[in-house]
This record gives C-alpha cells, sequence and structure tokens, in this order.
C-alpha cells in the first residue's frame, strides 16, 4: 500500500483558485499513476483526473481547462491546480495511486484521507 497525504483545500469565493497537492510514500512513485477523484455532498465519488508514469492526463469533462493535474517525480508528489472555481466543485478531494500504472478505475486501490474545497458563490 501506498501512504497518501494530501494538503491545500479549504475555502474559496467563486473565481478563484486552489492547489491541492498530494505526498506519496514509496520508491517507484513515477511508474505509478496518480489521480484525484471528489464527493460532493450527497453525491457519489466521481473521477477528476489522472495522470500516468508518463504524465498523459485525462480529466472529467465539467473541469477541462479549469483545473490541471501535474506531478514531480522528484518530490514524490501530484498536484491538481484548479482554477475558475464554481460553488458545484464543493467536495472532498482525494488523491488516489495505481501501483501498477494503469490507468483502469478499478487499479487505483490506494486512497489519502480526503481535503474539502469549499467554493462559495
Amino acid at each position: 500500500q501506498v501512504q497518501l497525504v494530501e494538503s491545500g483545500g479549504g475555502l474559496v469565493q467563486a473565481g478563484g483558485s486552489l492547489r491541492l497537492s498530494c505526498a506519496a510514500s514509496g520508491r517507484t512513485f513515477s511508474s505509478y499513476a496518480m489521480g484525484w477523484f471528489r464527493r460532493a455532498p450527497g453525491k457519489e465519488r466521481e473521477f477528476v483526473a489522472t495522470i500516468s508514469g508518463g504524465s498523459s492526463t485525462s480529466y472529467v469533462t465539467s473541469v477541462k481547462g479549469r483545473f490541471t493535474i501535474s506531478r514531480d517525480n522528484t518530490k514524490n508528489t501530484v498536484y491538481l491546480q484548479m482554477n475558475s472555481l464554481k460553488p458545484e466543485d464543493t467536495a472532498i478531494y482525494y488523491c488516489t495511486a495505481s501501483t501498477t500504472g494503469s490507468l483502469s478505475v478499478n487499479a487505483f486501490s490506494s486512497w489519502g484521507q480526503g481535503t474539502q474545497v469549499t467554493v462559495s458563490s
């Protein structure tokens, strides 16, 4: 299991920005696929973005052009830069890792504790 620790959540006004960070344990971080999911109040957890070991990225349609996922393999850290935030982005954001490198949803088996993002209107 990979240990994941998120940080960077908080309260922001609509139109503002936040950057989430996720520090991961493990000697082979560069080979992991990493991702961010979120759970809004009363809703199921949903995919937000993933980044492969080769830094290929994928986003849910609702955040394309506003969110950017990136990674720094020298720091074992993945980031989620969130711009032009909307009230509907309010959720608990979870960092996740796929140690096999697979981008299949079922391959993401390690999860952080989550960080709250609240966007006020």
